[in-house]
C-alpha cells in the first residue's frame, strides 16, 4: 500500500513539473516600406521615428541581396536564402527559351516564379501550428509545394500605394488578424517612398512628404497597438527592400546606350535590361565572347560572364541567371529619375531596420548587418525551428532582451521556482514514508 502511494505521489508530482511548451512566444508583425533608404530620416522632421529609437532598436543600415530590386529583396528576407538559393531572381517573370516577359505585379501571383524550393517563413511557422498571414508582402501571393499562406492578400496592378487613408485601413486589418483571429505572424508591405523616389528622385521635395506620411502612419500603428491591447504581446519590425539614387542624365554625363556598343539583332538573343543598374543577357549561340567585348567597351558599366560573378554576390549557382549579367555604375541609367538594382554595397542601395515590443531592448543601436540575418530572428521570436537559410542569429541576438525573448525568460524562471519547490517537497514526502515504512517493520516497543 505504501509503495502504491509513493508511486502515485511521484507520478502527480512529475507531472506538475512538466516541461513548458517549445511554441511559447509573442506575437510577430513585420512591415516592409519599399525603396526606403537607410538615410530618408535624416533630413525630415519624423517625431514617431525619432521615438522608435528610445523605445527600441534601431539598425545603421542594413544591406541587400545583390540584386537591389522589390521581389529579390523581399524573398531573402522571408527565407533567410541568398538569391542563388531561393531563385526569385528579378522582379519579372522570364523565361530567356520563349521570350517570355511577365511585368512585376502579374508575377506576384505566379507560384511557379516564386516556389523553386525555399520554404518562406509563412509556411515553415504553419508547418509548427502557427497562423499567418501576409499583407501585399511579395511572396505571399503564391503557393509553395500546394501550401498557401493562411491568409493573402495580393496588391493588384493599378493599385494606389500613397493613399495615408488607406494605409491607416490596412494596420487595424492587420491587427484585428491578431486580436480577433489570433494570428501568429503578419507580413505588411506598403509600396512607398519607392514610387516617388522612381518618379521625382531621391532629392525631390515630395520624397521628403512621403516620408512625414510613412513617419505619421508608424505614429497610428504604436497608437494603435495600444488601443488594441497588444503593446505587451506584439514584436513589431518595420524594414525595406533596397535604397534608391538620383539617375545622372545628359548633359551632365553620357548616359549609358548599350545599342552603341552591341549590335543587339546580330548578337543577342534574349535580354532583360528593364529594370535599374543591374540587368541580363543570353547571347546567340556561340556570340558570348563577342557579347562580352562589346559590352566591355561601355563606360560606366561592370562585364561578368555568369560563371565569374565575384562569391559575395551569391547568383551564379542559380539556373535563372542569363550567361552574361551587367551592373551600371550609380546613377547610370536610362528608365527614370530616381532608381535602384545596383551593387549592394553602394551606401545609396542600403536600407534601414527599426524593431520594437516586449522581446526588444530600448535604445538599441545595432551595427550594420545583411537581410539575410533576419530570418532567425524571426524565427527565434517566434520560437520556431527554422528551414535552411543563410542567416545567423549571432548577428541579431544582442538586440533581444536577455539575448531571448523576455517572456520565454520569464516563464522559464517560474517553472524553474516551481520545480524546485516540488522537488523540494517531494524530498519530504519520501523521507516521511521512509520512516513510516521502518516504523512498521521495527515497531518500537
Amino acid at each position: 500500500m505504501w509503495l502504491d502511494l509513493y508511486l502515485g505521489m511521484a507520478v502527480f508530482l512529475s507531472v506538475e513539473c512538466k516541461p513548458l511548451n517549445k511554441g511559447t512566444h509573442n506575437k510577430l508583425l513585420v512591415i516592409s516600406f519599399d525603396g526606403f533608404r537607410w538615410d530618408y530620416d535624416q533630413d525630415v522632421d519624423t517625431p514617431y521615428m525619432d521615438k522608435l529609437v528610445e523605445d527600441g532598436v534601431k539598425a545603421k543600415y542594413i544591406t541587400p541581396p545583390a540584386i537591389t530590386m522589390t521581389s529579390p529583396s523581399h524573398f531573402t528576407t522571408i527565407t533567410g536564402r541568398w538569391i542563388e538559393d531561393h531563385g526569385v531572381v528579378h522582379n519579372m517573370m522570364f523565361n530567356s527559351t520563349t521570350h517570355q516577359k511577365v511585368g512585376h505585379k502579374a508575377t506576384l501571383k505566379r507560384s511557379e516564379w516564386w516556389d523553386n524550393g525555399a520554404l518562406p517563413l509563412w509556411i515553415t511557422a504553419q508547418n509548427q501550428g502557427l497562423k499567418t498571414g501576409s499583407f501585399f508582402f511579395p511572396g505571399g501571393g503564391a503557393n509553395y509545394s500546394g501550401q498557401c499562406v493562411n491568409r493573402a492578400l495580393v496588391e493588384e496592378t493599378g493599385q494606389q500605394d500613397d493613399n495615408e487613408t488607406e494605409w491607416r485601413q490596412n494596420i487595424d486589418t492587420v491587427l484585428s488578424w491578431f486580436t480577433e483571429e489570433d494570428f501568429d505572424f503578419v507580413t505588411l508591405y506598403y509600396g512607398e517612398p519607392d514610387n516617388v523616389g522612381h518618379a521625382k528622385g531621391p532629392d525631390h521635395p515630395d520624397r521628403k512628404t512621403i516620408i512625414k506620411q510613412i513617419d505619421r502612419t508608424i505614429g497610428y500603428l504604436r497608437e494603435a497597438i495600444q488601443r488594441d491591447g497588444l503593446t505587451d504581446n506584439l514584436n513589431v519590425i518595420i524594414t525595406s527592400d533596397h535604397g534608391m539614387t538620383t539617375v545622372k542624365k545628359r548633359p551632365l554625363v553620357d548616359e549609358i546606350i548599350l545599342s552603341k556598343y552591341l549590335n543587339f539583332f546580330n548578337l543577342v538573343y534574349f535580354e532583360l535590361l528593364d529594370y535599374g543598374g543591374f540587368g541580363m543577357i543570353t547571347p546567340k549561340k556561340g556570340k558570348e565572347q563577342q557579347v562580352y567585348d562589346a559590352l566591355m567597351k561601355a563606360p560606366n558599366l561592370t562585364v561578368y560572364k555568369k560563371e565569374d560573378m565575384p562569391e559575395n554576390f551569391h547568383l551564379s549557382k542559380n539556373d535563372r541567371m542569363q550567361p552574361i549579367i551587367v551592373i551600371a555604375d550609380l546613377g547610370f541609367n536610362l528608365n527614370s529619375v530616381g532608381d535602384h538594382g545596383f551593387h549592394m554595397d553602394e551606401m545609396d542601395m542600403k536600407t534601414i531596420f527599426r524593431a520594437f515590443g516586449p522581446d526588444f531592448k530600448k535604445s538599441y543601436l545595432s551595427e550594420p548587418f545583411d537581410s539575410v540575418h533576419i530570418y532567425p530572428l524571426m524565427c527565434k521570436l517566434l520560437q520556431i525551428d527554422p528551414a535552411p537559410n543563410n542567416g545567423s542569429l549571432s548577428v541579431t541576438e544582442a538586440m533581444l532582451v536577455q539575448n531571448g525573448t523576455s517572456r520565454e525568460l520569464l516563464l522559464e524562471i517560474i517553472l524553474v521556482s516551481k520545480c524546485m519547490t516540488v522537488i523540494t517537497f517531494t524530498m519530504i514526502f519520501i523521507n516521511i514514508i521512509h520512516l513510516i515504512v521502518l516504523y512498521t517493520q521495527f515497531p518500537v516497543y
